[in-house]
């Protein structure tokens, strides 16, 4: 019986076309974990997309995402990649273009009309413009919303928070405010010991005696004092009910 799983193309000899097919559009190509990615020029993103969907041997005929990804310490901080499939072939690849905050990247709304919804993510989470994108607006985040949440420079509590006034009767947006002090953790593992004396510990004096037993003698022995001692020694008047003494 054959097998039900779909016949997948090898990635055998696909980026010796990828080259021909694009020459000195091309920066690099490399396969890791079964999958291709090229990195081409920025400038030549829509001629690479066509070559890519017509080309014979390759046919990659639906654009299937793009995503973002922010290298903050590089020049051109962002890297967005395409992921293309091709139906003919049961195959994809990954194709990679770099920019920064002010350079766009060529939209390719033209070749798939997918790409205007997921330019606009990207350009929401991180801030990227594609030239030629017809509805360049936020797709995710809220009216007024400041920023933009993926980027690594982008803080945890956000910019502005929102709230429901009753003195406005609508929702309103204000700058953050924390609760309580911002807190910074070292994610030392307690039991290496701090350098520092957490709140509560000060009240201790020296340092502890090592000899204090840390279990009692006698189950009759609560370490409360000897009232209570004298007490948990009695015997239930009731033996009989849950908790007593039989």
């Amino acid at each position: 019986m054959a097998s039900p799983a779909p016949v997948i193309a090898p990635n055998k000899g696909v980026i010796d076309a990828v080259k021909a097919a694009l020459g000195d559009d091309l920066l690099s190509a490399h396969e890791a974990v079964h999958e291709i990615s090229v990195t081409v020029r920025r400038e030549a993103l829509a001629d690479v997309m066509i070559a890519l969907r017509d080309t014979d041997g390759l046919a990659y005929q639906q654009l299937m995402e793009i995503a973002g990804v922010d290298y903050p310490e590089r020049p051109e901080r962002f890297e967005i990649c395409y992921h293309l499939l091709s139906l003919t072939r049961n195959h994809r690849i990954r194709i990679k273009v770099t920019t920064d905050e002010d350079m766009p990247v060529p939209s390719i709304t033209h070749i798939w009309p997918v790409a205007g919804w997921l330019e606009r993510e990207v350009f929401d989470m991180y801030g990227v413009l594609f030239e030629g994108n017809p509805d360049l607006r936020r797709i995710l985040t809220d009216y007024g919303f400041r920023g933009h949440p993926f980027r690594k420079d982008f803080p945890l509590t956000g910019y502005v928070e929102m709230r429901y006034s009753e003195e406005h009767k609508r929702v309103i947006y204000e700058p953050v405010e924390l609760a309580q002090d911002f807190r910074t953790f070292d994610f030392m593992s307690p039991w290496e010991g701090a350098d520092y004396i957490l709140p509560g510990d000060e009240k201790a004096e020296g340092e502890p005696d090592v000899d204090t037993p840390k279990v009692t003698e006698s189950p009759k022995d609560t370490g409360a004092g000897a009232r209570a001692d004298a007490k948990a020694a009695e015997q239930s008047d009731e033996p009989k009910k849950p908790g007593g003494d039989a």
